[in-house]
C-alpha cells in the first residue's frame, strides 16, 4: 500500500500486486477516500512514504519483471503495453537482460553511443545494492525508433531481506534527438587514427609492433567507453583532475561532462550529485568538483529578505527542501510552543517568508527536529509541548496542494525527549540520538525509522559501546552511509561538559558500531592551522557534498570565535582538523536549529548578527561555490 497524488493534488490510497512466478498480473480495485476518510485509513494501515510521479493514469505503463536470483537478472515477465510499444514479443525477451532496448538494432551488440553512460552506471549501482532507481533513459524500439523511457527499479524483498525480484515500470515517449549528433564516445576516430600511425598488430605473435620504436601504454589502446566507466570514473574528483596531464586523449576524456558527472556520482553519490545539478548548468562538473575539493571560491555573504515570522520565537527548527527553507515550531512568548509551518523560496526574485496554510497540523513544540527527505517531504521528530516531552514523528509534503501534516507510527518508538540530533541517510532514514529527557537525564541511544517501508516500523540501533550520554550535538552523514557525531553538553563522569569529540558509525556495516574518532590537529608549516575545535553544543555541522564536515558557531566556552570555521574529513585514514579561513563578513553567531544547507553549496545562518534567533530577516551566506550567476 502507498500513497500517491492524484491529478488535482490530493493523496489517495493505492494497492497493486504481481505474481511473478506464474507471469500473470493481478491488480486489487483501487479505492478513493474523501479527506476524512483517507486520514482514517492512513492511521489504520500505517504510513508509506512513496512519491508516485513516474506512473500517470492517462499513459499506459509498461510493467517488466526480472529474476534476482539469476544471473544478469533475465526477463521473466512483461505486459502487452511492453510489447506494443517496443515492438517486440513476450518470446523474443524472456531470459534476456533488458539491456536490449539500449540497442538500436535487434542484432547489436552494444548499447548506443547516444546512451547516457551515467545513467546506465547508476542502474547498474542500484541493482547490486538492492536500491530502487528513478530516471530518465534513451531506449530504441525493435525496429529502431528512439524513445525515453522515464524507468522505474523497484527490488521486491523476501521475509529474510534477499532481492528476489526487480519490477521495471517504464513510461515510454518520442525521443526528439538527432541520433548523427554524438558526444560520446569523444575521442573515438582520433584514437584510431593515432593507433594506425603508431603500431601495426601482428597475428602471430598476438603484439603491437610499433615504428619509430615508440611505446604505447597497453590502457591506450582500451576504447573510449572502458576507460570512461571502467576506469576514469572510480577516481576521484582529484586524481580524474591530476590523469588529465598523461596524454592528450586522457586530457580530452577527462573533460567530457559524461565522464566528469559518473566521477562526481560514483565519488559522492546518486543523492549529492542530483542535489548539485543546478549548480553544474554554469560551472560545469569539473569546475563544480574542483572548487568543492579546493575550496578556492568559499565566501561569506549577507542579504536581507522581506515578510515575517509571526510570532515572534526562538527554539524553532529549520531545514531546506530544494532551494527553500522551511521554519517548523520554536518557542514563542511565556514558553508557548508553536506548531505553524513557515517558507522561503530563494528561487524568488524578491525572497519573503511565508506561512504555510496546511489542513492539520503536529502538536505544537520547540527543542525538536526538522529533516527533509527526497527533496520536498518533511519530518519531525520529538521536542517540548505543552504536556511534556515528545516522541512522536509527522511528515508533510511540501509540495501537495494541500499540504496536510500526517503521523507516523510503527514499533517502539525512542524515549521521548528533546534537544536530541537527528539526520536523514540515503534521502528516507530518519536517525535520531541523544538528547534529555522529561527528568534532565542525558541519553545516548540510537534509533533509525525507514520511512519508505510500508509500514514503517522504529529500530534501535544497538552497539556494545556507545559515546556518553549528550544533549545539543550534531549528526553529519557522509560516505553515504556513515555518520559522523559530534561536541554536544556530554556526561563526564558526576558532571556534564562540553565535548569536542567526535565519533562515527558506519549503518551499512552488518552490526554497526559507534567508534570515536581520533582526530589530529593539521600542521602546516607557517600557518594557525594546528588548531582543533573548542568544545561545544548548539553548534552547526555543514555536510560537504565530497563527504567533509565543517563545524562552527554554537556555544563555546571562554574566548574562542564562533565565527571560526573547522574543516574535517573522516574518511581519512588519519582524520586532521584543519582552519578554514574565509573572506567576507561571517556571523557573529549561529546555531544548528537555525541553519540549512540549500543545493549542497550554499549555507544559510538565520539571525546571525545579533545572536537574537527571531531576527529571522537577516540571513548570512557561506558559499561554498561560485554561485550561477558569476562569472566563469
Amino acid at each position: 500500500m502507498g500513497l500517491e497524488r492524484d491529478e488535482e493534488g490530493n493523496l489517495r490510497s493505492c494497492r497493486k500486486r504481481l505474481k511473478c512466478a506464474g507471469a500473470e498480473e493481478e491488480q486489487e480495485e483501487e479505492v478513493e477516500y474523501d479527506d476524512d476518510e483517507q486520514e482514517e485509513v492512513e492511521k489504520a494501515r500505517g504510513f508509506s512514504l512513496r512519491l508516485g510521479g513516474f506512473l500517470s493514469p492517462t499513459v499506459p505503463s509498461s510493467i517488466v519483471v526480472s529474476d534476482a536470483m539469476e544471473p544478469d537478472f533475465p526477463i521473466i515477465y512483461v505486459n502487452t503495453v511492453f510489447e506494443i510499444t517496443t515492438g517486440y514479443r513476450a518470446d523474443e525477451v524472456l531470459g534476456r537482460n533488458c539491456r536490449f532496448l539500449q540497442y538500436r538494432d535487434p542484432l547489436a551488440r552494444r548499447r548506443h553511443p547516444s546512451v547516457d553512460p551515467v545513467g546506465v552506471s547508476e542502474i547498474r549501482r542500484c541493482l547490486d545494492e538492492g536500491m530502487q532507481f528513478q530516471g530518465e533513459l534513451l531506449n530504441f524500439r525493435k525496429d529502431g525508433t528512439p524513445l525515453v523511457n522515464r524507468l522505474t527499479l523497484a527490488p521486491i524483498h523476501d521475509d529474510d531481506g534477499t532481492v528476489t525480484h526487480v519490477i521495471g515500470i517504464q513510461v515510454f515517449s518520442e525521443a526528439k534527438i538527432d541520433l548523427n549528433s554524438i558526444s560520446y564516445p569523444v575521442f573515438k576516430e582520433t584514437c584510431l587514427q593515432e593507433g594506425d600511425e603508431s603500431g601495426k598488430y601482428s597475428p602471430k605473435g598476438g603484439q603491437v609492433q610499433y615504428s619509430h620504436n615508440r611505446e604505447v601504454c597497453g590502457i591506450l589502446q582500451l576504447s573510449d567507453e572502458v576507460l570512461a566507466q571502467n576506469i576514469l570514473s572510480r577516481l576521484t574528483p582529484r586524481d580524474v583532475a591530476s590523469i588529465g596531464s598523461v596524454c592528450r586523449r586522457i586530457r580530452q576524456l577527462t573533460k567530457n561532462e559524461h565522464v566528469r558527472k559518473m566521477v562526481c556520482q560514483n565519488a559522492w553519490g546518486r543523492d549529492v550529485t542530483g542535489a548539485l545539478e543546478l549548480m553544474t548548468k554554469k560551472l560545469g562538473w569539473g569546475r563544480l568538483a574542483r572548487e568543492l575539493t579546493t575550496l578556492e571560491a568559499v565566501c561569506w555573504k549577507k542579504l536581507t529578505v522581506g515578510g515575517a515570522v509571526e510570532p515572534s520565537r526562538c527554539n524553532f527548527s529549520a531545514c531546506a527542501a530544494g532551494n527553500r527553507l522551511v521554519l517548523f515550531g520554536g518557542e514563542g512568548v511565556n514558553m508557548q510552543p508553536m506548531d505553524d509551518t513557515f517558507v522561503l523560496n530563494l528561487d524568488s526574485a524578491n525572497p519573503e517568508w511565508q506561512r504555510v496554510i496546511v489542513k492539520s497540523a503536529p502538536p505544537g513544540r520547540w527543542g525538536h527536529t526538522l529533516s527533509c527527505l527526497n527533496g520536498s517531504w518533511l519530518v519531525v521528530f520529538g521536542g517540548c509541548g505543552r504536556q511534556g516531552l515528545l516522541n512522536d514523528v509527522f511528515v508533510l509534503d511540501l509540495d501537495a496542494k494541500q499540504p496536510t501534516w500526517i503521523e507516523v507510527s510503527g514499533g517502539t518508538p525512542p524515549l521521548p525527549r528533546s534537544w536530541h540530533s537527528s539526520c536523514t541517510v540515503e534521502g528516507s532514514k530518519l536517525v535520531v540520538s541523544g538528547g534529555c529527557t522529561d527528568a534532565g537525564v542525558l541519553l545516548s541511544d540510537t534509533y533509525l525509522l525507514d520511512l519508505t517501508k510500508e509500514k514503517p516500523m522504529w529500530k534501535e540501533i544497538p552497539s556494545s559501546w556507545t559515546p556518553p550520554s549528550r544533549l545539543g550535538h550534531s549528526l553529519s552523514v557522509y560516505s553515504r552511509t556513515k555518520i559522523l557525531m559530534f561536541g554536544g553538553l556530554a556526561n563526564s563522569g558526576h558532571v556534564r561538559l562540553r565535548s569536542g569529540e567526535a565519533y562515527t558509525i558506519d549503518l551499512e556495516d552488518e552490526k554497526p558500531q559507534w567508534r570515536q574518532l581520533e582526530c589530529g590537529a593539521f600542521t602546516g608549516v607557517g600557518t594557525q592551522s594546528a588548531v582543533v575545535p573548542p568544545p561545544r553544543l548548539d553548534h552547526v555541522a555543514v555536510s560537504m557534498p565530497c563527504g567533509r564536515v565543517i563545524i562552527f558557531g554554537g556555544s563555546i566556552a571562554g574566548l574562542h570565535s564562533p565565527s571560526q570555521l573547522f574543516l574535517l574529513d573522516p574518511a581519512e585514514e588519519k582524520p586532521s582538523w584543519r582552519i578554514l579561513n574565509v573572506p567576507g563578513q561571517p556571523p557573529k553567531f549561529a546555531w544548528g536549529h537555525s541553519t540549512c544547507v540549500v543545493g549542497g553549496t550554499r549555507v544559510l545562518v538565520l539571525g546571525g548578527h545579533t545572536g537574537e534567533e527571531w531576527v529571522l530577516n537577516e540571513l548570512h551566506e557561506l558559499c561554498l561555490a561560485s554561485k550561477q550567476d558569476s562569472d566563469p
